[in-house]
């Protein structure tokens, strides 16, 4: 959407996409044509995810054949790497294509991740939400040992999207229990250009939810603590922010 690309104009640094990068169904022609001319343009400074759009397209191709060697091997789809101080992990959970179970190459590889990574703040990002008070899909079952691995390993922040709508929730454990010690703080952010949703009954610890306006959520990542900030579209007014250290 040219709105919302317009916002990183004046925002800089990385760009997360969070799947579904464009409509409908992920095409390469569809990343040329609608992608490109807008959020493309930034396209070497995203760390993309993917979503069940681009799955449309077999294989994902559109999306892969895209982004390239950014979106990590084709036939996973999940990633990570340092950013500043944090480390960054991109998972796959379109688990009809790449399975996200317990015990699953790509839950294996996660566990080993974060092994591998004892930094202060850790972020995770991907499509589809565990929780979500949203009334187009909801709570997603399948990507619970994304949380287990996550929480374990005493991680921070969840990005996700599919929802069309922005929704904030505060820190929670897997099992939807709120817990300021080291709960991770989920944001769902499926506010970059497509129709909105609306919401059903609010989920445990939802804190913000919005579905009337099209924007970004700008982070400040720094050494041990992050903000937010949800940034409308110009003449939008609904707002977002806050801070919190990392565990």
């Amino acid at each position: 959407d040219e709105q919302t690309a317009a916002l990183l104009n004046s925002i800089g640094g990385t760009v997360f996409t969070l799947g579904d990068n464009v409509y409908p169904d992920g095409t390469m022609t569809e990343f040329a044509n609608c992608y490109g001319p807008s959020w493309g343009q930034f396209k070497a400074q995203t760390a993309p995810a993917t979503g069940n759009h681009e799955y449309d397209t077999a294989n994902a191709g559109g999306y892969f054949g895209y982004f390239g060697t950014a979106a990590g091997y084709p036939a996973k789809g999940y990633y990570s790497f340092d950013l500043g101080s944090w480390h960054i992990i991109v998972l796959n959970a379109n688990c009809g294509f790449v399975s996200c179970a317990a015990g699953s190459a790509q839950e294996q590889w996660l566990r080993a991740d974060l092994a591998a990574h004892a930094n202060v703040c850790t972020a995770a990002l991907w499509h589809q939400p565990r929780f979500s008070s949203g009334s187009g899909h909801g709570n997603s079952t399948s990507v619970a040992p994304f949380w287990t691995d996550l929480y374990s390993a005493n991680a921070d922040l969840i990005l996700n999207g599919h929802d069309h709508d922005y929704e904030r929730f505060g820190p929670q454990t897997p099992g939807q229990v709120a817990d300021s010690a080291r709960g991770m703080r989920e944001f769902v952010v499926g506010t970059g250009g497509a129709g909105y949703g609306g919401f059903n009954t609010p989920q445990p610890n939802s804190q913000v939810r919005n579905a009337t306006t099209h924007g970004v959520l700008k982070l400040t990542l720094d050494a041990s603590s992050y903000n937010w900030s949800f940034v409308p579209v110009a003449g939008a007014t609904f707002a977002d922010s806050g801070s919190a250290a990392c565990h």
